[in-house]
């Protein structure tokens, strides 16, 4: 692995950290400084207003590292970021904790351009292993920050803000130090192309290319089946076996743990040998084997059990990004990795309010329907694999 892509995963993994820091402690400082103990909507719009503004600023990101290299949009997202977590470790009112968690979202937008980097560094056939050496990176990051986070807010409940401001200063610096521009744009000729604030256009955009919409199509539908275990996992332990704080937790990192090493160590491998329309099969299958079986589960030791079945599916997002990012010229990879992002965290918005619904609706009488659900999702992605390949766009 050379220079530049290790330098990008370490900013990834230090960015991460910064998220999940600040994770664990958000609730007391809301509950905090809004002067209440019942925080309501309020925190489901908290959470919900993040995906927003990466749903509508992850393509502008894109776009403008298009045209003005990756390296100063990156730069200028870190910088925010530093920003933002001071503004908040001092917010003295829950309306100013919304407007630093705006910024946050715009800020965190970023990762459309560390992809579209990525994109440009490594060559096509590489880059199933690099996507999932990234989404590994990011796991790392969120196994480590919430840790750290918990700790410090015991001591203070604004402690995690000051040493996630002090991450994302480092990363900025370690940014600025060692990553070189990676992007230039071929047609200097070309005219500029127009900056739209309306993440609908970008969406009109990716929908032009003939091959690309049912790439991007199956990769909405592998966020939201992921959305699954992220919205109801811990509900389920609790409800379906009766797991305490302790084996929740326990669970969750043995998930986060086998979920980095497929993404960092399998996923590559596979997609290289086999192709990425394998490693993509091999995901899903994987995957919905593991949902049907933990919805059918009696018993919990299953559902440790099911953890390498699950986290091989994992390998399946990396090889469909590979595949997405194959169908651009060089010239259009910032704009594509925004579009992918911006579907992304839409499905992460509208995703756990139905599977919630559905699940509150059914656990009294089959509680393991949403997971059911689930593995049938995978199905709507079979034209996808068997889709002749598109040749490799120039």
């Amino acid at each position: 692995m050379n220079r530049a892509l290790a330098t990008i995963f370490s900013t990834v993994v230090l960015s991460a950290i910064g998220i999940g820091l600040t994770m664990p402690i958000i609730p007391q400082l809301m509950r905090d400084v809004g002067h209440t103990s019942e925080l309501g909507w309020r925190f489901g719009a908290f959470t919900g207003l993040y995906a927003l503004m990466q749903f509508i600023f992850s393509p502008i990101l894109g776009v403008l590292s298009d045209r003005y290299g990756r390296r100063p949009i990156l730069l200028l997202s870190l910088a925010g970021a530093v920003v933002d977590y001071l503004f908040m470790a001092i917010a003295p009112s829950l309306s100013l904790l919304f407007v630093g968690r705006a910024i946050a979202g715009i800020t965190g937008a970023s990762m459309a351009v560390t992809s579209a980097y990525i994109a440009d560094v490594t060559p096509e056939d590489q880059r199933s292993r690099r996507y999932g050496q990234l989404g590994a990176c990011f796991g790392i990051g969120f196994i480590i920050g919430p840790i750290i986070g918990g700790l410090l807010g015991a001591y203070w409940v604004r402690a995690p803000f000051l040493a996630a401001a002090a991450m994302n200063a480092l990363n900025l610096l370690l940014t600025l130090w060692l990553v070189k521009e990676s992007h230039t744009r071929q047609d200097n000729t070309a005219p500029a192309e127009r900056i739209s604030f309306n993440p609908l256009s970008n969406l009109r955009w990716a929908a032009s290319f003939k091959a690309l919409l049912p790439l991007i199509g199956a990769y909405v539908v592998l966020v939201l089946v992921g959305e699954i275990g992220g919205t109801i996992w811990v509900l389920y332990g609790e409800d379906k076996f009766a797991w305490d704080s302790w084996t929740i937790g326990l669970s969750l990192a043995g998930f986060g743990a086998f979920h980095a090493v497929a993404q960092a160590f399998i996923a590559g491998p596979i997609a290289e040998r086999w192709g990425e329309r394998a490693a993509l099969l091999i995901g899903m299958v994987s995957d919905g084997t593991a949902y049907v079986v933990l919805a059918l589960a009696s018993h919990g030791w299953i559902a440790f059990a099911l953890m390498p079945l699950f986290c091989l599916g994992g390998i399946g997002a990396p090889a469909l990004q590979s595949l997405v990012s194959g169908s651009v010229g060089p010239d259009q990879q910032g704009k594509l990795q925004g579009v992918l992002a911006s579907s992304a965290s839409l499905a992460s918005v509208i995703g756990p309010v139905g599977i919630s619904t559905i699940y509150f609706a059914s656990r009294g009488t089959f509680p393991g329907l949403v997971w059911l659900i689930g593995a049938s999702l995978y199905l709507l992605c079979l034209p996808v694999l068997v889709r002749k390949p598109a040749p490799a766009a120039v």
